[in-house]
């Protein structure tokens, strides 16, 4: 089969289209056919191995312990393995596995989920990490009903879902990005939304129940002057910063600055789950939540669709297609 494989850590130029031995599906596990695949942050991280914090993760010290890139993934049940009872030959799943860029990926059943029936192939593929990642901040920011939600990257990936699943669940949301993403998260159901190139919104005198921040490295005192007197803060990832801890040490030390506070401040360490893939199928089968999806590669320009994404342009999601590869 082909695939989009690395042998060293590096920039885009690392990747190549191979062709590798199918793989076969062991217990547990799902042998799909690939239709798309989503281009999350975590894609750049894996390939570049930095910050070196994500090496100790299990994803190899010197090289890659993964050579086929890609985690999102959307296709058909080719095979089942021994024990899997959840899907047969023929379903459309989405969920998150190990080497999507690929034709053919074997995936745990305990990561997939059944495909909205209201999405495309490319579509579903933007949503299991980005979507799912949205859906657990915004629940772990607690009560946000009729709270004022400030998503800071809300035209990003995450951000993008981040903006209607809180409006789902009945919050007034303001949409931070920049200006050429404005449109795109006003027609995502943002009640307001701040240029950053023009606004500093912790200087605009608007104070936030809750604080969603999935983009960028502003410090922490810069978001907590933000957020009311009890206010929440949750931190969603972590970009730029140094090599070795990135931009995850906000996610460190949030929690301890907490302590010395009434506000809540913490980052989310998201969990891959079924559960929640069927949480946001019900969201996105009932019109609440759609995922945007910029660009559509091909998988031989798989290195183009990543080096799009950390260019920090894309309006929502970048996808790769399998179908007809």
């Amino acid at each position: 089969m082909k695939a989009i494989v690395q042998d060293v850590y590096g920039n885009s130029d690392v990747l190549r289209l191979r062709e590798i031995a199918q793989p076969v599906p062991g217990k547990g596990e799902v042998l799909l056919r690939i239709r798309a695949a989503g281009v999350d942050q975590g894609v750049w991280h894996l390939m570049t191995g930095l910050p070196y914090l994500v090496r100790l993760f299990g994803y190899g010290l010197k090289r890659p312990g993964v050579p086929v890139r890609g985690r999102e993934v959307a296709g058909v049940v080719e095979a089942v393995g021994a024990g899997v009872t959840r899907f047969r030959p023929g379903d459309e799943v989405y969920g998150t596995c190990e080497g999507s860029f690929a034709e053919f990926v074997c995936a745990k059943e305990a990561r997939l989920a059944r495909k909205p029936s209201n999405l495309t192939f490319e579509e579903a593929a933007a949503a299991p990490i980005s979507a799912v990642t949205a859906l657990q901040a915004v629940r772990d920011a607690g009560q946000v009903s009729g709270q004022k939600v400030l998503v800071i990257g809300a035209g990003g990936g995450v951000g993008t879902f981040t903006v209607q699943v809180a409006k789902a669940f009945g919050a007034e949301v303001t949409g931070v990005c920049s200006a050429g993403k404005a449109d795109l998260v006003g027609s995502l159901g943002a009640d307001h939304v701040i240029d950053y190139t023009r606004e500093d919104f912790s200087q605009g005198g608007v104070l936030y129940d809750i604080i969603i921040d999935t983009a960028g490295n502003r410090p922490l005192s810069v978001l907590r002057r933000a957020l009311t007197p009890k206010g929440v803060l949750v931190i969603v990832g972590g970009e730029g910063g140094g090599k070795l801890a990135g931009g995850f040490q906000r996610s460190l030390g949030a929690p301890l600055v907490s302590l010395l506070s009434g506000q809540k401040l913490k980052g989310l360490v998201a969990k891959e789950s079924f559960r929640d893939l069927e949480a946001l199928t019900t969201l996105i089968e009932a019109g609440s939540v759609k995922p945007a999806v910029d660009r559509v590669f091909p998988l031989a320009e798989a290195p183009a669709a990543v080096t799009y994404l950390h260019e920090g342009k894309v309006r929502g999601k970048v996808v790769v297609s399998i179908q007809g590869t």
